[in-house]
């Protein structure tokens, strides 16, 4: 797809976007260190979506808040951020052992960092999106604080001991009290991040390491070896495999029963913790006057019942138990590639526990089924290239492989389902046809709140922050209307998958007829143009379950439609010459 730079009367577009990666693109291979203040400027000049007034003197909250859930706690003190691809790269290049450094996460991005206790930041990255990804957030991050810690200098913090007085501060600095609530979230304590920002002007430095492609394909394997190990031990290492990209619950919820098995006792732990949004929405459930899925609900409350009780760690491991004797195994990432696996052996699940919306298989179709199904925690971007790249080189057969993730969406509301035909890949330039497995029909019987919306067009961009509204606006008007960082390089690597030769770049490719099953599902989690003030900045609540859990019905129906253990759906399974096509 030739794209065109917007008008000027519509503002920056795409022009100005490449600008600002090229500048931080070729200032990052510079051995030394690079302070991020030259990077204000071309960030401003983009005019990103999720960073409207960065030019302002006015806070950008929205930003702040976006950025914030990303980066780890110890961001408020960092001053000096050093990227590379694995632990190895940080010995040989600093010689330090940063895996013995503080270990932190973020809320809103799964990434491995560690904190060396004073000023310091290490980062795995595991592909060339996560540059994209992290530098902007750094950059929005303190363009915001340094706005702040203007506006501070004017304000007497000894005057403001509780959290009333603080929330005043932040309204005099042009902060409302929702944003001020979710900074309290992240933060925990207003009073020491205010000061903190009060007393110091951020001037990030970075550093990259290394950021070669063969360290990203090595990060990969050491991520792909404890899957294979754990195949090779339950003696499925040669079975045909379903890929699956998407989470790490719902897969194993509707397959393993284990929340249904213990309603009782995860209804009773919700009612005495007197959960502000799950006793209200029990009650509804129980009186009948909410729409919302029960299994959903249980699902949703098993989080808090696994995760926070008194009893949480014996609970996990009586739930890995009972997955495991399941053929459900958890592989939590130790690797640079902060990417969790599950492998789930098809022919070991109990038809009693699945979840009624998978339909009610045969018993003995179930134990016939030789397949294995590998699920991951959704890659960042270009990860997914070769994530997928590496388990197709690996198994001996892929049957399906299918892909659910988050996307903005230009046409739709938050929690919304988008099923593309057509992907336009930003890395490659590529426009690929689908021909999507999943259709309207294959979620809506199982949507309570939001809307299906099948033949739509996605594009797979570059990064959150890597847009503006000239962007937004030529891609809405060429009909691409729904904004992803997955699927692109998913097809990339199914490209060569399914032929003998790399995957091109700016060509259009037919993907009707692929020697695998395959199909890509994405909900809605933000609206561009709501400064990310959705899912993308608040995170994932119980009504946001709702589409993850149509979409994942969807998927395991496919499966198990594909594999003749339902046999309503398909007429006849995608992968017949799967083996010839694949060279297995």
């Amino acid at each position: 797809m030739a794209f065109i730079d917007p008008d000027s009367d519509r503002g920056p577009g795409r022009d100005a976007v490449e600008l600002y990666t090229r500048t931080y693109g070729t200032l990052l291979r510079s051995s030394g260190e690079t302070k991020l203040k030259v990077l204000e400027q071309s960030h401003i000049g983009m005019q990103s979506s999720l960073h409207p007034k960065a030019g302002s003197a006015e806070p950008d909250t929205g930003a702040l808040i976006y950025a914030l859930r990303r980066l780890p706690p110890s961001i408020t003190a960092v001053r000096r951020i050093v990227l590379g691809q694995s632990a190895d790269v940080f010995k040989r290049m600093l010689d330090v052992d940063v895996e013995k450094w503080e270990m932190q996460s973020a809320p809103g991005r799964r990434r491995r960092y560690y904190f060396d206790g004073k000023e310091t930041l290490a980062v795995y990255i595991a592909s060339p999106s996560d540059i994209d990804d992290v530098i902007p957030q750094l950059v929005a991050l303190q363009i915001e604080w340094n706005k702040l810690h203007a506006l501070l200098n004017a304000e007497d913090l000894s005057r403001a001991p509780d959290v009333t007085d603080q929330f005043q501060v932040l309204q005099h600095l042009g902060i409302s009290e929702d944003d001020a609530l979710r900074l309290v979230e992240i933060w925990g304590d207003l009073l020491e991040p205010l000061r903190r920002i009060q007393t110091e002007e951020k001037d990030f430095r970075v550093r990259m390491l290394g950021g070669t492609q063969i360290g990203y394909i090595k990060a990969t394997r050491r991520w792909w070896e404890p899957i294979e190990s754990l195949m090779q031990r339950e003696g499925v290492h040669d079975r045909p495999v379903y890929f699956v990209s998407s989470n790490t619950h719902s897969l194993v919820n509707l397959l393993s029963g284990s929340a249904r098995r213990h309603q009782g006792e995860i209804v009773e732990y919700i009612e005495r913790s007197n959960n502000l949004e799950l006793v209200p929405e029990l009650r509804k459930l129980r009186q009948g006057q909410s729409r919302g899925n029960w299994d959903n609900f249980l699902y949703y409350a098993a989080r808090s019942y696994y995760g926070q009780s008194a009893e949480a760690g014996q609970r996990r491991a009586l739930r890995t138990a009972e997955e495991e004797e399941r053929g459900i195994f958890f592989l939590p990432s130790h690797a640079g590639l902060d990417v969790a696996a599950q492998v789930i052996i098809l022919d070991r699940l109990v038809a009693a526990d699945l979840d009624p919306r998978l339909g009610s298989p045969p018993p003995d179709r179930l134990e016939r089924s030789p397949a294995v199904l590998i699920n991951v925690n959704y890659p960042l971007g270009l990860g997914a290239y070769n994530v997928l790249r590496e388990v197709a080189e690996s198994v001996g057969t892929l049957r399906g492989v299918y892909v659910l993730g988050k996307a903005a969406t230009l046409n739709g509301s938050i929690g919304d389902i988008m099923i593309p035909n057509v992907v336009y890949e930003e890395h490659s330039e590529n426009t690929y046809w689908l021909d999507n497995c999943f259709s309207f029909n294959s979620v809506a019987p199982f949507l309570v709140y939001g809307a299906a919306l099948d033949n739509q067009r996605a594009v797979t961009v570059r990064g959150t922050f890597l847009q503006n509204r000239g962007y937004l606006d030529f891609y809405h008007r060429e009909s691409f209307t729904v904004v992803e960082m997955e699927a692109g390089p998913y097809l990339n690597a199914l490209y060569e998958a399914a032929e003998s030769s790399r995957y091109p770049t700016r060509e259009n490719i037919n993907f009707t007829k692929l020697p695998f099953d395959f199909g890509v599902l994405h909900y809605a989690s933000d609206t561009p143009y709501t400064q990310a003030r959705t899912l993308g900045a608040r995170g994932l609540s119980y009504y946001g379950l709702d589409s993850t859990y149509a979409s994942s019905v969807a998927i395991l129906r496919r499966i198990l439609a594909q594999e003749q253990v339902l046999t309503a759906d398909v007429a006849a399974p995608r992968w017949a010459d799967a083996g010839a096509r694949q060279g297995a």
